[in-house]
């Protein structure tokens, strides 16, 4: 079985956890149309009864940015509002083939263009997906020529396949395996977080000292999730997380972010990203480059400045054994801990999916139509938990996860 195989049978079989007689739904940009062919054959190898494949362009978004009338972007068809919900109604898998072909495409269009490009009524209807645990979805990279040369300086495919295999532990005897055990030790640690009932998350480091505070009774969760028939999935490929939803009102200090930044949908990359929080808001936001992508991007509505997860990485990453930076985000998150601005996971509180927007914020959770994650771990970050009563539990240290898991 070639690499390609090994990656297409491991996305369907536990990214989406496709089942017998299941729809899939796999959405690829067009330089991805290799790797989403592989997909479609291993869905129809597990089962599936229909396997539709969705091809994008970045060249089109582009030219959409850049010469459609301002008040066509952010606009929605019909059709496309209805989406998210059919496909829920049907209970189909989705797999989402990420993976840029070329970072530097949409630089220099105007950042306020680049924010409305997307409709805000499509973002809900995909939160909806994510909060109603209906979909087994999955978000994996694939690997391009143009990813390649932004990694690498040059097109080499094949070095970048090596590197997102070592990332994905598809380098592993059985890699299923290896993911079943890293799924395990993740969840252990969401459970013990959980049961300790946190009060706040402390990172100290080289021009760091933030603290974030807790919603009281949140989960921790890390590893494999389930839909709500039980279909067990993984959402994002790879993951060595352990997230939670903070309580938005409650975030003190300073954070210099580790690893850049990019921001594709703002047409740009961001380094030195440094930023001040105050009463939960990001009220100061300086870089050595890009700040002005971010501080467009923070205006997107009027709770983007909010954060919408903290997410705990150890040191026994897959990511950080690649030891690349690859300048994607769902890779890149994975090498240490990072937090994200703008939207938080209502699955955090059960129940609270339902609840109006008014009484979710009251609870502390965000809700904005983005949610941009930004690495603010490493080496010299240490990591405390602060328990209601002002104890202090070690978590990481030296990127080691210190905490004892139950």
């Amino acid at each position: 079985m070639t690499l390609l195989d090994r990656f297409a049978e491991f996305v369907v079989r536990v990214g989406a956890n496709v089942q017998p007689g299941q729809d899939v739904w796999v959405r690829a940009l067009v330089e991805h149309a290799e790797t989403a062919r592989a997909v479609a054959e291993q869905a129809y190898r597990a089962g599936a009864r229909r396997v539709t494949v969705e091809y994008r362009d970045l060249q089109v978004r582009r030219s959409t940015v850049e010469l459609a009338p301002f008040d066509a972007l952010g606009t929605a068809y019909p059709h496309e509002l209805a989406f998210y919900p059919w496909l829920r109604e049907i209970g189909a898998a989705w797999i989402g083939l990420i993976g840029d072909p070329d970072p530097h495409l949409f630089d220099g269009l105007d950042p306020a263009r680049m924010a409305a490009v997307d409709s805000k009524a499509v973002r809900a209807e995909w939160r909806r997906v994510i909060e109603t645990q209906q979909v087994a979805w999955t978000l994996v990279s694939a690997p391009n020529e143009g990813w390649a040369r932004a990694v690498f300086g040059e097109p080499d495919v094949d070095r970048l396949w090596q590197a997102v295999a070592v990332a994905m532990r598809l380098d592993a005897p059985d890699p299923v395996a290896a993911w079943r055990e890293r799924a395990a030790t993740l969840a252990a640690r969401g459970t013990t977080l959980t049961d300790m009932g946190l009060d706040a998350v402390r990172f100290r480091g080289p021009g760091t000292d933030l603290t974030i505070g807790l919603i009281p009774g949140a989960r921790w969760e890390g590893g494999a999730m389930r839909t709500i028939g039980g279909v067990e999935f993984m959402p994002n490929l790879p993951t060595e997380e352990v997230f939670t939803s903070p309580d938005w009102r409650r975030a003190e200090g300073t954070v210099s972010v580790t690893a850049p930044l990019e921001l594709p949908t703002m047409g740009g990359a961001v380094s030195g990203l440094r930023l001040r929080f105050a009463e939960g808001r990001i009220v100061e936001v300086e870089a050595d480059e890009g700040a002005d992508l971010v501080r467009t991007e923070l205006a997107s509505d009027d709770r983007a400045p909010y954060l919408g997860e903290v997410a705990l990485v150890d040191g026994d990453s897959g990511v950080r054994r690649a030891g690349l930076q690859f300048h994607n985000m769902l890779l890149d998150e994975n090498v240490a801990c990072h937090i994200a601005y703008g939207n938080a996971f209502t699955e955090m509180i059960p129940g609270s999916a339902d609840l109006p927007k008014e009484e979710r914020l009251a609870i502390g959770l965000n809700m904005s139509v983005v949610h941009t994650d930004l690495t603010i771990g490493g080496p010299g970050v240490d990591v405390d938990g602060i328990l209601p009563d002002g104890s202090v539990r070690p978590i990481i240290r030296a990127e080691e996860w210190v905490l004892p898991v139950s």
